[in-house]
């Protein structure tokens, strides 16, 4: 309990974590407080995310306080000139009054206030900003890193401290794991300072980049834009949901920027709300029973396209209006990944141009942009799942003259262009549009283009789900169960019938496909991922996911141009077998 009591009087500063504190003790409730206070949190695929409430391995004053003292001290062992530098800081519109913890009044300020204390320069946004206004900041404004307040998609009862490095990438190895070490080697905060959110209005440090960084990323928006005589004159109507978070007002001036008038908003959910009251959850990858107050508007106003970011702006879902088709993160990924290449090829009509280009996707995500560059001869790369690696990637590739044009994961993250290193729901929103709009004129919708893509391209076919683990030594033995299935090192030989001919385990860097049997991929021991490749040509992944309590499964049968039929069973039941017998 020693690590835990450490900084315990500066919890007490917040009367709304102290009134948290004294009522577990109160009621004895020590198994409770042995698991806030005796653990901390860890960086996952978007930084340190957890509930809001009291305690070490939770979002609060103290624990934001102390990841900012750490990234302080990391930052200045890795700058020369950090002080000049500084840091971007950027909030959502979450906020929990039981604990006190809000993105902007508290955490953000508090970030800051932290950096000023130590004479470093802060570029504060004054108001809410979408998540990837932050890692776009850093690299307009040659910062040193940048922080984001939010838990993006997650509960109302979360919230999370997004870190981005100078290239305007997240974070990733081995910064996470030092920035880590630095916050271990000085839990106290240093002084009073560090709590005085004043500090923000008072210190000329302290500046607002809110109108710069507006105005320019709109303005780089618009190299996305290739028909904007056709968008202004077309008769497609949308409607737009921000899911009670930042979306609205950016997504409104996107719209503007390709020539269309502003989406329809969905009145009930255009404000921020951080209780999201009119949504079951604030997540639109959940589809069409997230979405009813969406659906019903456009079936109302006539409007054939709908478009949901989730409440940081930073994902995008897509719905037609075809019996309301949701389109799920791969099928989207498909239409938006030939969008971009066939705009491409309309300013770049040699076959040769195609070798400078790129296009990257996550490994349990579709294969489809795969099947794309096999035809159409541009790179494909495949990444660890998170944004964090594609962002990393995308830096890379640029140091060598090469251009990557999209990217996406198949939780309806999606970025197209390499101006901002993360995805981003406010520009794919309108790109969505323009690609509507265009589609339209042409007499098609975005179904028929996706069965046209499919045919050109090959068939494919995807089956994405979860299931919910609160327990993590559940989660530890289903691992460990399928690492051991017929005795120690033996992983299983068949699935729902069919022989699996390839394993590849990147929590152990096991891959039987390659001759050394190592993983191509980087190892990745912070969490738990499986794939397996069936003879039938199913793909499927069981991963453990770096942001929710959840065990998540990923299937895709991949056709060749021309093939239409796909294996007639689910590996999702099989899945879920695995983890009940677990």
């Amino acid at each position: 309990m020693v690590r835990g009591v450490m900084g315990f009087h500066a919890v007490l500063q917040n009367q709304w974590t102290r009134a948290q504190v004294e009522s577990l003790v109160g009621a004895g409730r020590v198994d409770d407080l042995s698991r806030r206070l005796c653990s901390r949190m860890s960086f996952g695929t978007a930084g340190l995310r957890a509930p809001m409430g009291a305690g070490f391995n939770r979002i609060n004053d103290l624990t934001v306080i102390q990841s900012t003292q750490g990234l302080y001290s990391y930052l200045c062992r890795y700058f020369a000139d950090f002080s000049s530098r500084g840091v971007v800081v950027g909030f959502d519109t979450r906020g929990q009054e039981e604990s006190g913890c809000s993105s902007h009044r508290w955490l953000a300020k508090l970030t800051a206030a932290v950096l000023l204390s130590r004479d470093v320069p802060v570029h504060l946004f004054s108001s809410f900003v979408p998540t990837p206004y932050v890692p776009y900041a850093v690299k307009k404004l040659r910062a040193a890193a940048g922080v984001m307040i939010t838990a993006s998609h997650n509960p109302k009862e979360d919230n999370g401290y997004k870190v981005y490095w100078c290239n305007g990438a997240q974070i990733a190895s081995p910064h996470d794991k030092e920035i880590l070490r630095c916050i271990e080697e000085q839990l106290e905060p240093w002084s009073a300072s560090c709590w005085d959110v004043g500090l923000v209005d008072r210190c000329s440090l302290r500046t607002d980049p809110l109108t710069q960084i507006n105005s320019c990323y709109m303005d780089e928006l618009a190299s996305l834009c290739f028909h904007r005589d056709l968008n202004s004159s077309s008769p497609l109507k949308f409607v737009h949901s921000s899911f009670h978070g930042v979306g609205h007002a950016f997504v409104q001036q996107a719209f503007r920027v390709f020539g269309f008038p502003p989406p329809i908003a969905v009145p009930e959910q255009k404000d921020p709300d951080p209780n999201f009251s009119s949504v079951r959850c604030p997540n639109p990858e959940e589809g069409e029973s997230v979405l009813e107050l969406s659906l019903l508007l456009a079936e109302r106003e006539n409007a054939r396209v709908v478009l949901a970011t989730d409440p940081d702006a930073d994902r995008l879902a897509v719905a037609e209006k075809c019996g309301w088709k949701v389109f799920t993160g791969n099928e989207m990924a498909a239409l938006l990944g030939w969008w971009m290449f066939f705009t491409w090829k309309e300013n770049h009509p040699e076959p040769a141009d195609a070798q400078s280009i790129y296009m990257l996707a996550t490994t349990v995500s579709s294969k489809i942009l795969q099947a794309f560059a096999r035809i159409e001869g541009f790179h494909f790369e495949e990444t660890l799942p998170g944004f964090k690696w594609i962002g990393n990637r995308i830096h890379e590739l640029s140091k060598t003259g090469s251009r990557v044009i999209f990217s996406f994961e198949e939780s309806i993250g999606f970025l197209c262009g390499d101006t901002v290193l993360d995805k981003d729901g406010v520009s794919s929103a309108a790109v969505v549009a323009e690609m509507a709009a265009y589609l339209h004129n042409k007499n098609l919708s975005l179904i028929q283009q996706l069965h046209n893509i499919y045919q050109t391209y090959g068939y494919h076919v995807s089956k994405t789900s979860y299931v919910v683990c609160n327990d993590p030594p559940t989660i530890q033995r289903i691992f460990s169960r399928i690492r051991n299935f017929d005795g120690s090192g033996s992983y299983p030989k068949t699935c729902g019938g069919v022989q699996i001919v390839h394993v590849r385990d990147v929590t152990t860097g096991y891959d039987s496909s390659q001759p050394d049997l190592r993983s191509v991929l980087p190892v990745s021991r912070s969490s738990h991922m499986i794939t397996f490749t069936l003879k039938n040509g199913v793909v499927a992944t069981l991963r453990t996911s770096g942001t929710e309590p959840k065990i998540k499964y990923y299937t895709e049968f991949c056709a060749a141009p021309g093939q239409r039929s796909a294996p007639r069973f689910c590996l999702s039941e099989t899945y879920k077998q695995t983890a009940k017998s677990s």
